[in-house]
Parts: C-alpha cells; structure tokens; sequence
C-alpha cells in the first residue's frame, strides 16, 4: 500500500485554507499508489473538533496533536511529532510551501534524514513511481524530480492544487504530543490590522507596480479595491516591495505569495516571468499599461493600453455607479 500523510495547518484553532489544497494533493497521490490519505493536524486543546471538515477533501483518517505547546507554530516541537509520525511507514508526505511549511518541512526532512522537493506545482504517479514538477532557475525552467528515499517528502505551492471535494472516511484519531515541548517561549504574536485580508485568501486581487511611480499614488489602488468590496486584496511587484512601498506580505510572484482570485487587476505591472509564476492561474485577469508590448498583457484576458493615472480613476467611479446603480 502506497499510503500519504498530508500536514495541514490551523490557526486558532480551524484549518487554514490551505489544509484542503495539502489534502487534496496526498489524495491524488494515494490514487496513484494505491494507499490511503492520512491528515496530521497539530494545535491546541479542542483542535480534534474543529478538522473534522478536512474529510470532504479526501481524508481518510484525520490524525490530531492537542497540547498547549502546539496552539501556535512552534517549528522544534511541531517537527518533533511530525517526523514521529511522518517515520512510522508512510510512503509519501505532502506540506505546503506557505512561510510555516518552508520552516517546517525541511526540519522534518533532516531528522528523517531525506531529501526534500519544494514548491511542487504538478504531481504524476506512474508505473515509474512518483514524480513531482517544481520550477527552477526563478520559474524560468521546469525540473521533474524522482525520489529514491522513503517517504518522499515535497512541499507543494498554495494555490495552484484546487480541493477536490472526494469524500473520505474522515476517522478521527488522536497522536500522542506529550512531548511537543517548544525549546523557545512565544512573548507575542500579532496579526495582521484588522480588516486586512491577505492576498493569498483574496478573490479579487488589486496589484500594482513600479508604474505607479510614487508610494503616495497607492491610494489610487486602495480606492479601487474599497470600490470592489468584499474579497478584494491588495497585491504588489517584488519591485515595488523592495522599494519599500508596500509591505512584503502584499508581494505576489516566485519569491512572494501566489494567488489564484477569479479577478486579478494588474496596474503598471509590466509583467516579469517571476510575477507571472504567481498569478497566472487567475480565473481573469486585467492588465492595465501605458506599454502596449509589456509582457503582461500576454497572459491578460483583458488590456487596457492607457495612462493608469487616468484609467483607475475612471474605473473605480465607474464600478462605484454601477454598484449604486444595482
């Protein structure tokens, strides 16, 4: 048997989103081997209630760590108990690669003493065995790699394995974590101001880059955005990122966050192959640029060639009047 385990992520105390996208993908490579699909969650006291919804993606027994020193992401104690269970025979393990999966999953790797393939965007189980896809050289190249070790061990990028909704058995079982003790002490966690929705989760995405020349025209996106509504984030170019305009949580591409909303406006964004490798599995996209040849408007399913400083404001009184108009 050919059974995988998926390490889902919570956050007080609910799976995250990406739990289903991590169990989704086991499931497809359990159907390839032939084994089951196994969900570790790990968190606090009162966590074996709240994942049960983890079975309508593909789980076929839920397995959970409770303890106080699991309520929040502790990268030692946490990559204690999941390499204890990682280790106890099955034949692949399957983390997303978000900031706490690329803190977690190579420590698992080491103490199992495996190799670890990071940021998968395709999976395929053949006769051969199984094979994941990741891109290299910053996306600009595609390596598939193999595995020889047991278990495979891969990290797959959010947003890019839609769930499936594959019931499984969903049985729940508990994990001994008495000894998930954290060797350092958390003071202080603090989210993100309220109100803010992280770009990853967003179902329309408003992005802009160096095109709008000056951080103080950012309130050109932020009307935008408030005029969309509900489920609308703001995204940013590394470039603009790294001027210091916006914060690094707002970055979308290879070495930020990948997003896959049903909208995504890309404003003065010329459209780089690393910011395509973290939007381009938008449901639409909208590119709005004074470069009629910039990139973007390759993969962009509508172009809007035009001064922005002119475009988005017209755009957001109009989206305002239609909204009034309905």
């Amino acid at each position: 048997m050919g059974d995988v385990l998926a390490v889902v992520e919570q956050r007080g105390g609910q799976p995250r989103g990406v739990a289903n996208e991590v169990v989704a993908a086991a499931r497809l490579v359990a159907e390839g081997l032939g084994g089951a699909t196994h969900a570790l969650a790990l968190g606090g006291d009162g966590l074996a209630g709240a994942v049960g919804s983890l079975a309508s993606y593909g789980a076929d027994r839920i397995l959970v760590g409770e303890g106080a020193g699991l309520a929040r992401f502790q990268p030692d104690a946490h990559a204690e108990v999941v390499s204890r269970v990682a280790g106890a025979g099955y034949d692949a393990v399957v983390f997303c690669a978000t900031a706490q999966g690329k803190d977690l999953a190579p420590r698992v790797a080491a103490r199992l003493g495996v190799p670890l393939a990071t940021d998968v965007t395709g999976i395929d189980v053949t006769s051969g065995g199984l094979q994941v896809i990741r891109p290299v050289y910053a996306g600009k190249a595609f390596a598939r790699v193999g595995f020889r070790a047991s278990p495979a061990l891969f990290s797959i990028r959010p947003n890019v394995f839609p769930p499936r909704q594959v019931p499984g058995a969903g049985e729940v079982q508990s994990v001994d974590a008495s000894h998930a003790e954290p060797a350092a002490r958390l003071i202080e966690f603090r989210e993100a101001g309220s109100g803010t929705l992280d770009v990853a989760e967003a179902t329309i995405v408003v992005s802009g880059g160096r095109g709008m020349k000056d951080p103080e025209n950012w309130h050109l996106l932020e009307d935008l955005r408030d005029a969309i509504g509900d489920g609308a984030g703001m995204g940013a170019s590394r470039a603009v990122v790294d001027a210091g305009w916006r914060p690094h949580a707002e970055q979308v591409g290879q070495t930020g966050k990948t997003v896959a909303p049903k909208l995504y406006v890309a404003v003065g964004i010329s459209g780089a192959i690393q910011h395509l490798a973290g939007m381009r599995t938008a449901g639409t996209i909208v590119a709005i640029n004074k470069d009629a040849d910039a990139p973007i408007f390759q993969v962009a399913d509508y172009g809007v060639v035009g001064d922005l400083f002119e475009v988005l404001p017209r755009l957001t009184g109009a989206i305002r009047e239609l909204k009034a108009g309905g």
